[in-house]
């Protein structure tokens, strides 16, 4: 052991200290193959597309890369051989280096809760009211969590700088009015983020509800802090800033539940008959799977001088099932009358025509 500390006694000392770096780096690296050869062991099972393992790895794995060897080096810190005006700069750079990987370690942490949250409350079911009140908080909450992480990490890598308390001191006396500015600047941003809050907690919206938004359908895809991002039917994107829901007026299909009412009107002749379309109306609606049984009608709604308006009412689990059965009884109701009342449709009459 003697001989052995003799021998590296006399080695130089940037060779010394390239051992250190050295052996930080193959260190950290057999724990963090140690760790993932463990974690892939248990994260692909036949059936499932989700593991806890395979989030660990897929969130956390990138920042383990650097966290790993900053702490193993943070730990050999101390058998460095450096001169004494250098040892209080390189640990303040390591310790630098250390809270911003730890963050990025934190903010995969932070991931992986999301993911298992997410994982929980699945929203492609039918019935997911509650699953998308939860996921809208889960993702308001998972922004501000992160805005707060690296916040936090700036502020700490700020504050390791001594002077950086005069530059502030002087930046808070010299800029005052210019801060002021500022912030009045900001009042929209800071209404948005506001409105942020109180749409994540008292959920006007949800996400993956349909809504009717500036005469556009669609769902919701994503809630920011500060803007809504709505996919349309025919794929389009609409952003809004996130106050529009709380200052303005739209349609929520999914508020409460998501089945929904459709209806589908048609216009006919006086001479008409009404309970032929209503046995044909009611069979169609059992042949279809997307009829949730429920509601079934049909009624003449309103007369004019020229036609009879008769409207079918259906109901369904979902806006999209509700929009394709519409179509469905819109199409087959019309051939039907064609085939079996063609002289029924609307028609102008001979009186009329001589006037």
């Amino acid at each position: 052991m003697d001989e052995l500390q003799s021998v590296f006694g006399k080695l130089p000392d940037w060779v010394w200290n390239l051992l250190l770096v050295s052996a930080s780096i193959i260190l950290a690296f057999i724990i963090k193959f140690i760790l993932s050869v463990s974690l892939r062991y248990t994260a692909v099972k036949p059936g499932r597309d989700y593991s806890l393992p395979k989030s660990i790895l897929s969130n956390i794995g990138r920042p383990f890369n650097y966290f790993l060897p900053v702490l193993v080096f943070n730990f050999m810190l101390p058998f460095m051989r450096v001169r004494p005006a250098f040892e209080s700069n390189l640990d303040k750079t390591v310790s630098i280096f250390l809270t911003i990987t730890f963050a990025a370690v934190l903010i995969g942490l932070v991931n992986v809760l999301r993911d298992y949250i997410y994982h929980s409350y699945d929203i492609s079911k039918a019935d997911n009211l509650r699953e998308r009140k939860i996921r809208t908080q889960v993702q308001f909450i998972w922004r501000l969590i992160v805005g707060i992480i690296v916040i936090v990490t700036i502020c700490a890598v700020l504050l390791s700088f001594d002077g950086l308390k005069k530059i502030g001191a002087g930046l808070l006396t010299g800029v005052g009015v210019g801060g002021i500015i500022i912030g009045f600047a900001a009042q929209k941003s800071l209404a948005n983020i506001l409105a942020g809050f109180q749409i994540a907690f008292t959920q006007p919206i949800r996400i993956d509800d349909v809504l009717i938004v500036e005469n556009e359908w669609g769902r919701v895809e994503e809630i920011t802090l500060t803007y809504v991002v709505m996919n349309l039917w025919d794929k389009r994107r609409l952003v809004l800033p996130i106050n529009y829901f709380i200052e303005k007026p739209f349609q929520n299909w999914t508020r409460n539940t998501s089945d929904l009412l459709g209806y589908v009107y048609f216009y006919v002749d006086y001479t008409m008959p009404i309970e032929p379309l209503r046995i044909e109306y009611m069979r169609l609606l059992e042949l279809s799977p997307l009829w949730d049984r429920k509601v079934g009608v049909v009624q003449v709604t309103n007369i004019t001088e020229k036609v009879m308006e008769i409207r079918t009412l259906m109901s369904a689990a979902n806006s999209g099932q509700a929009f394709d059965l519409r179509c469905y009884i819109r199409e087959n109701m019309i051939t039907y009358i064609q085939k079996n009342f063609p002289d029924n449709l609307p028609k102008m009459r001979i009186d009329e025509l001589k006037k």
